[in-house]
């Protein structure tokens, strides 16, 4: 939940310009500041001052001439809405319009956070942008009356306009040269209350869906800079493989290739053409040592993530055992837009162009890489197509800079598909050992150990293009988590659990390996808690009690049961259904926030289900863009669908399987739910996180209606391996 600010933390920077332009920290108690200092590297006319404070972390914004709200903005968007939901924040308190406010990306700042994940961009920027916008309204208000020689308290703000009661009128942008200069407002700058709310909690479409359809956003893999030419790289056939001789001279004998450059992840081609790249990719001969995983498949990693659970230790005396072991197998991000960096790296400068969710922390890691100052590199945050926490790692932007200074000029690195699913960022296997104890009817006791695949290199290894933020357990049997996976994952549930299951406990191991692996969305929750939710059905089962009606009664949280009964009701929990099908249902509670989802499938063929439908209710606190959450809870579905019944990598002796979406199965238009439902829950809390919060309830109500649909237990993710 974002921190209100006192209006005294807010720093105003006037200057005599024609710019009005407001900077507020976030999350910091500097009193003090100066403008010595740009946000972002973008050319600016001498007009547009833009000034950032001392602090630690720096909203801005900037009411131009032209009548335009501008928010220079410290994340990252990958289709998750953030810049649409920060907009419709300061449309809110400026009264101005939805389609008057521009929300560019920062470049990567000095200081400050420019972290994306956890589901915490929403919640943590709501009070300061409010709070910000507020201030700047106050301030124009105050320049249109000394205009009018009126008071202030008479006038009015609509549509990105100042309006006296007279009818008269004054834009923003005409307001904004002596706007600026005002230190002190004739008027409160406090936000409005949430029943004054008109843009905030409305269904909004994104402010960039046109350009998105039309082809117009522009991505990595757009932009034109100056000589930067296509480059692709050769790649081991097995995880962590080095080339030990290359023959290029076949490759550079092709038409168009400008350069072959040996890199540590393999050998790059930079051409004219990405065709002209991939031929001579292809015309490369070279020859593989093979990578420290070769003499291992699922089988033996399996085993081994077995072993390494640690023992439940010793159950209360005079209970009833239940017990499961669950799998779960390595996941690709597998983003839709897939990995590009334009690098221009020069003797003593460099410039990168990427999606990047860790701007800062990867400017820091490619001057590293390169050899340069962190000061001589700047880092252009663009907008990216897709990520669920692969842009948390920077492997491309590394590659690229590092190509880019060996090749003496600009390059356009794409990772293909393949390079992405065989040599990227992972979701790591997993494996679950759950015991549920219980005596007269109740659960006592509820022990959950767990053993993951974490990540080991050497020093010139993977580890060094970024870290892999990946944790080892969360949920009820919490145990211990790494500081890049609290990083990552935001706020983990509480150690209580959600359920009244008298004594909760848990402990994790690992098995390390020489693997590239990453923060997947909803990072442990989504196989801690799926694992959880499928035991809660089972425990349910042997007592003899319905699963939404056992869980009614031993819910914790009212907020939770809240939820869980709307998808029952709306679901029709409990109706008759035909041979073969089934309903299934699952709850999950982080960020401050709770979601249930209700799932019925057709397993009439168990080798061939399919979710029929998808019910989910969410409460989230402040919903700042219903349908972007609700476009958010959709996804959540579908990578529970996913992930329980089809997709997931297989190790075949250190080599990823899998190499496009043709084999790596992840849900297609023909496994969507034929209906789908959210209900955002109605509440005037701050928000809460939304971005993960869905995936495991949707993947362990996806499990439980697979379960009672086939009379099986499911023990092993995805159900084809």
């Amino acid at each position: 939940m974002a921190r209100q600010l006192s209006r005294r933390k807010f720093v105003v920077y006037s200057l005599a310009a024609s710019t009005l332009t407001v900077a507020a920290p976030l999350g910091c108690d500097a009193t003090t500041a100066e403008g010595a200092e740009a946000a972002d590297s973008a050319p600016r006319r001498p007009s547009d001052v833009l000034v950032t404070g001392t602090d630690e972390e720096m909203l801005v914004l900037e009411v131009t001439k032209a009548n335009r709200v501008v928010v220079r903005l410290p994340r990252v968007e990958v289709g998750q809405g953030v810049t649409t939901a920060v907009a419709m924040m300061i449309a809110e308190e400026l009264d101005a319009r939805l389609a008057d406010v521009d929300i560019p990306l920062a470049d990567a700042r000095t200081k400050g956070n420019q972290f994306t994940g956890g589901s915490s961009s929403v919640s943590s920027l709501y009070g300061p942008a409010r709070e910000l916008a507020a201030l700047a309204r106050a301030k124009l208000v105050t320049a249109a009356a000394r205009r009018w020689r009126l008071p202030a308290r008479t006038l009015k703000t609509r549509n990105t306009k100042v309006v006296a009661p007279d009818g008269r009128s004054a834009t923003f942008g005409s307001l904004t040269a002596s706007a600026a200069r005002i230190t002190r407002p004739a008027v409160p700058s406090r936000p409005k209350p949430a029943s004054k709310h008109r843009v905030i909690g409305k269904a909004t479409t994104r402010i960039d869906a046109r350009d998105i359809v039309t082809g117009k956003a522009v991505y990595a893999g757009d932009l034109t800079v100056a000589g930067a030419k296509p480059t692709v790289v050769a790649r081991p056939p097995t995880l962590g493989g080095k080339a030990v001789s290359v023959d290029s001279r076949a490759a550079r004998a092709l038409p168009g290739v400008h350069a072959v450059v040996e890199i540590a992840g393999g050998v790059a081609v930079v051409a004219d053409s990405f065709h002209h790249a991939f031929t001579a990719r292809d015309a490369l001969r070279i020859t593989w040592a093979p990578g420290p995983l070769t003499p291992l498949s699922d089988a033996a990693i399996r085993s081994r993530l077995r072993a390494a659970v640690p023992r439940l230790g010793t159950p209360p005396s005079g209970s009833t055992q239940m017990e499961a072991e669950f799998e779960f197998a390595f996941v690709s991000h597998a983003p839709m837009e897939v990995l590009t960096a334009v690098a221009d790296v020069r003797a003593t400068r460099a410039e990168i162009w990427f999606s990047s969710q860790t701007p800062m922390y990867a400017r820091d890691s490619i001057a590293s890489a390169v050899g340069l100052p962190e000061s001589k590199v700047k880092v252009h945050v663009v907008r990216g197509g897709g990520s669920f926490g692969r842009r948390l790692n920077h492997d491309a932007a590394i590659e690229a800079a590092l190509i880019s200074k060996a090749a003496r000029r600009p390059v356009k690195l794409m990772w293909s598909r393949a390079d992405d699913l065989q040599h990227g960022r992972m979701r790591p296997a997993s494996h679950h050992r759950i015991r549920a104890s219980h005596a007269r009817g109740r659960v006592v006791a509820f022990t959950h150990a767990m053993a993951s695949v974490t990540e080991t290199f050497e020093a010139q290894g993977p580890s060094a293009q970024g870290p892999s933020a990946q944790g080892t357990a969360q949920g009820p049997a919490r145990g211990r988590v790494s500081r890049a996976a609290a990083r990552a994952a935001g706020p983990l549930p509480s150690d209580s659990g959600l359920y009244n299951f008298g004594r909760v406990s848990g402990d994790s191991g690992s098995v390390e390996l020489a693997m590239p692996l990453g923060a997947w969305r909803s990072v442990d929750s989504g196989t801690m808690r799926t694992a959880e939710e499928i035991v809660v059905d089972e425990v349910a089962r042997s007592l003899g009690k319905d699963p939404v009606a056992f869980r009614r009664t031993t819910l914790r949280n009212k907020a939770v049961k809240a939820v869980l009964d709307k998808v029952a009701d709306a679901g029709d929990w409990g109706r008759t259904l035909p041979a073969g099908h089934a309903q299934g249902v699952a709850v999950h509670e982080e960020y401050g926030s709770r979601v249930a989802c209700l799932v019925e499938i057709d397993a009439a063929d168990p080798k061939n289900p399919r979710v029929t439908k998808v019910v989910m209710a969410a409460d989230v606190g402040t919903a700042v863009n219903p349908r972007g959450l609700e476009a958010q809870l959709m996804g959540a579905a579908i990578d529970g669908i996913s992930t329980v019944l089809r997709a997931g990598l297989h190790i075949d002796r250190g080599a990823v399987r899998e190499s496009s979406f043709a084999d790596f199965a992840y849900a297609r238009q023909r496994h969507a739910p034929l209906r789908f439902e959210a209900h955002i829950m109605p509440s005037r809390r701050e928000p809460g996180g939304a971005g993960e919060l869905g995936v495991p309830a949707a993947a362990g109500a996806v499990a439980n209606a697979y379960a009672r649909a086939t009379g099986t237990r499911p023990r092993r993710f995805p159900l084809d391996f």
